[in-house]
């Protein structure tokens, strides 16, 4: 049978969230035929040890070793309990009702408290939004979300143009590929369970070299 939905998840030091992760992925897809690639970013807590047996035991849960630099969106290419496996179902009927490219599970950030992001998360999330709605003149809700689905063609076919970098690789579909088609649907963005968020300076500074090239054209 032929694979309908692959989910491709990053991970970095995730050793106590994964087995909670892959249940509950198994409660909420029942009836899809799908297939799980983590996608292990040189992880030191053991957390490659939890894939392999996971691997062993159900055929659905692959994994793949960044052996190169720490990138995320780097990760993505190759192949956090943040994003409820909940929305997984309604991602992938979105997707299909609409037939779109690309649908994101946007954040609403009128609800979303400092239990859930840090004040300081939530605000420069807010001006990056901003930033980039002028920049590039598309009115996305939450460009910087971190839970999408998109059509595998789509990646094959524009993957030339993307930027590569970074922590959102979601900018790189919906503001570099031409003619997009995006969808979007509201989620619940709950706190994490265990472990600590992967966004650091590094990374704003990567988003903010994105945000430069697109508006000079780079």
């Amino acid at each position: 049978m032929i694979t309908r939905l692959s989910i491709i998840i990053p991970i970095l030091n995730e050793k106590k969230n994964i087995i909670k992760l892959i249940n509950e992925i198994r409660r909420k897809l029942t009836f899809i035929n799908y297939e799980v690639i983590f996608v292990d970013d040189n992880s030191t807590d053991g957390s490659i040890d939890v894939l392999k047996k996971i691997k062993f035991i159900d055929k659905r849960f692959k994994y793949i070793l960044n052996r190169g630099p720490r990138d995320l969106t780097q990760s993505c290419f190759k192949g956090d309990l943040q994003h409820n496996p909940t929305y997984i179902k309604f991602l992938y009927n979105k997707i299909i009702k609409d037939n779109s490219d690309l649908v994101i599970a946007s954040r609403d950030f009128n609800k979303t408290n400092t239990k859930t992001l840090s004040l300081v998360r939530i605000t420069f999330s807010r001006v990056l939004i901003f930033l980039l709605k002028i920049i590039s003149g598309k009115n996305y809700i939450d460009p910087m979300s971190g839970y999408f689905i998109f059509k595998k063609k789509i990646y094959f076919e524009n993957r030339k143009l993307f930027f590569g970098k970074g922590y959102k690789i979601l900018a790189d579909f919906i503001y570099n590929i031409p003619m997009i088609k995006v969808s979007e649907i509201f989620i619940n963005f709950r706190s994490r369970d265990k472990g600590n968020s992967k966004m650091n300076i590094k990374i704003l500074i990567i988003l903010v070299i994105f945000m430069i090239k697109k508006l000079l054209r780079i």
